[in-house]
């Protein structure tokens, strides 16, 4: 890729970049200053990081974790931060790991997803392609400007959250979101009160019954150094988080100069007619790494038959 910013790490058991926030962590405050390995370092005291200037450094643990935001204190963005998400469309193939691990980190119900993979095709002479859809995190959303109580808020640092307890239930978000992004609790979950700690909109968990959530970027995470669970968890390095201010995103693994990437790789927004400039940026499917018939391996038969309806998709289920 010409003339593109690339770092690339040559140890796999640095898997993570982790993006931290505030004072940093060592000699970098930058977004991309710490590399961590997201699989191995819950377990062990020390915690190797990279720091803004390349250097590797072994800190504590401890120094990782910052307590849980105050409700009030979530209204506010992280200083200085702009996030930004990319998705190379010709990575996926479909393995739903990250969805898998957002319901995880989020605690939600089977059946529910913060993150949605369609299959699309975009007429009988193109071919078909995964695409992985989250919250889009919009810098105008209309989800925002139509929520009657304010509890539907965009931050600072682009993150738009729902407050639950202040959520009345009345969907208008729900209807507002032109890319069906909410998710409706009908229902009581136990997971919910599971959790101890004062609420606060940053923690991963369903939504109360009557209220709506949705993908949030998991600013918790972002918080203690780390990227959201959809990044760490895809196994093909489709998901790309970062500072659009910064320039930076990294899948963990390959670290790019945003801007480059995206003029590069002719990146472009979802519907971007509507108005809503969408903070989730996608690179187009060429050069596609896998057969689209490979993302139907796995699937159990409820998953399989949500695709049925893609036009022309059955020809090319296994």
């Amino acid at each position: 890729m010409k003339e593109q910013s690339k770092n690339k790490s040559t140890r796999r058991a640095f898997l993570k970049q982790g993006l931290v926030a505030g004072a940093g962590i060592a000699a970098g405050t930058g977004l991309i200053s710490s590399l961590l390995d997201a699989r191995t370092s819950e377990s062990v005291e020390k915690v190797k990081v990279m720091t803004t200037d390349g250097q590797i450094r072994e800190v504590d643990k401890a120094q990782l974790k910052l307590p849980r935001v105050s409700r009030e204190e979530s209204h506010y963005g992280i200083p200085g931060r702009k996030f930004v998400m990319v998705i190379d469309l010709a990575k996926c193939k479909n393995a739903r790991k990250c969805v898998e691990a957002c319901q995880k980190g989020h605690h939600l119900p089977k059946g529910q997803e913060f993150m949605k993979i369609y299959l699309l095709q975009d007429s009988d002479k193109t071919s078909p392609y995964w695409f992985p859809k989250p919250c889009f995190h919009c810098d105008n959303p209309l989800c925002v400007s139509v929520c009657p109580v304010g509890a539907t808020y965009k931050r600072s640092d682009g993150i738009v959250l729902v407050d639950n307890e202040r959520c009345i239930g009345c969907k208008f978000c729900m209807t507002g979101c032109p890319y069906s992004s909410r998710v409706f609790a009908w229902k009581h979950y136990p997971e919910f009160d599971e959790d101890k700690e004062p609420y606060s909109p940053e923690a991963g968990s369903p939504g109360k019954e009557g209220t709506v959530s949705k993908c949030d970027f998991c600013p918790d995470l972002i918080r203690v150094g780390k990227v959201p669970y959809c990044v760490s968890a895809c196994p093909m390095g489709v998901i790309y988080f970062g500072d659009i201010d910064e320039d930076t995103v990294t899948n963990g693994t390959d670290t790019f100069q945003f801007s480059q990437l995206i003029k590069d790789r002719a990146g472009y927004r979802y519907l971007e007619n509507l108005g809503t400039r969408p903070c989730v940026y996608y690179l187009p499917p060429v050069d596609r790494q896998y057969d689209v018939s490979l993302g139907f391996g796995d699937l159990n038969e409820e998953i399989k038959n949500r695709y049925n309806e893609t036009p022309y998709v059955k020809k090319h289920k296994p």
